[in-house]
């Protein structure tokens, strides 16, 4: 018997930033003359994305003297360190991850008492002991529901959530898992004007997601997945601890690593999902070509990816959280029928699938 996403729950720290003023701050941040800034205009128009999310509200000023978590300088020195962001993270966390959880459960029609199992998702900020705490506490779960955390997976994580969820229901048929991903990926923002960082800040932005899974026979069937690393990315996609906050390390070669990968296992992905008759995707918008090489690797219409392409453009790369938005989509989507497969890719470079039937 098969296991069950049966709702979604997303919140973002609003009003949204348009993608137009994030390049502006990016301007100022990083000090760019007029040539240099150029080339930024042009790379932000190109990223697919409208409009973004944040926790900080420096990212909607150009004025440094309104800045409220950068130093009101131009230099932006000192430069917020990592105890600080953390600080912002355990401060701004709860909120957002309240909100999409009781969506959740709403939806879903559950109350916190019956859930059995909580997994908690992040890999832009952990503490202990904990956020799930600080959500059974608030929230009113009960005391003795069993907990997991995972962390610095990056944007893949959250199908490790979901796969981590079947198996709670498959060795307990009464369970009720409720998964909560919270990334608040512009809190590492570092204003070294690298490749790497030009490339990070023009596409993340913030959010939360909450999923709800049991054997309940309603949402989207969790049908089959799969877990593969190609070690030949491993440098080229990679999350480091530093004295500045996270720092990311992405290659404007992934997208190409990625779609070789992906030629390298067609055939695999063939066999084990017969991805040649699915019409449905939801692939991890990770950035416009990302979404453009793997439809082109296995053929896909982008109107068969509509909705990864439609939260990419309203919310950026909000990491983990970024693929439950898609599939809160096609779940709320009346009109859903049939295979729906979802991909994720982050460090390692991993790719994650995930065959689910509406």
């Amino acid at each position: 018997m098969n296991n069950h996403i049966l709702s979604v729950g997303t919140s973002n720290p609003g009003p949204p930033v348009s993608q137009q003023q994030i390049a502006a701050f990016m301007k100022l941040a990083h000090g760019l003359d007029h040539e240099e800034n150029r080339k930024l205009q042009f790379i932000y128009r190109q990223t697919g994305i409208h409009n973004r999310y944040s926790v900080i509200d420096d990212f909607r000023h150009l004025d440094v003297d309104k800045f409220s978590f950068f130093p009101q300088d131009p230099s932006f020195e000192p430069f917020p360190s990592t105890k600080k962001r953390m600080g912002l993270f355990q401060m701004k966390a709860m909120d957002l991850a309240t909100m999409a959880i009781r969506e959740c459960l709403e939806k879903g029609g559950i109350s916190t008492a019956e859930v059995t199992h909580i997994v908690l998702v992040s890999c832009t900020g952990m503490f202990a002991p904990g956020l799930e705490l600080e959500i059974i506490h608030q929230m009113g779960f009960s005391p003795d529901v069993e907990r997991y955390a995972i962390h610095f997976m990056g944007c893949y994580a959250a199908f490790n959530a979901i796969r981590l969820a079947d198996r709670i229901c498959d060795s307990d048929p009464k369970a009720k898992v409720l998964i909560i991903s919270v990334e608040l990926c512009t809190i590492h923002f570092q204003k070294d004007y690298t490749e790497d960082n030009l490339l990070a800040n023009a596409i993340f932005g913030d959010g939360a997601a909450a999923a709800l899974v049991s054997r309940q026979e309603s949402g989207l069937t969790i049908k089959d997945y799969n877990s593969r690393v190609f070690r030949e990315g491993e440098q080229d996609m990679a999350w480091g601890i530093g004295d500045f906050g996270f720092e990311m390390k992405l290659s404007k070669y992934v997208p190409e690593l990625l779609q070789k990968g992906l030629g390298e296992i067609m055939a695999f992905l063939e066999s084990k999902f017969e991805i040649s008759k699915i019409r449905n995707f939801a692939i991890h918008p990770g950035g416009k070509q990302i979404l453009a090489k793997v439809e082109e690797a296995f053929g896909i219409q982008s109107i068969s990816n509509q909705y990864s392409h439609e939260v990419l453009k309203d919310f950026g790369n909000m990491s983990s959280a970024t693929i439950l938005f898609v599939l809160k989509k096609w779940l709320e989507n009346p009109a859903s029928k049939g295979d729906i497969l979802a991909m994720g890719f982050g460090p390692g470079l991993t790719l994650e699938t995930l065959l689910l039937e509406a």
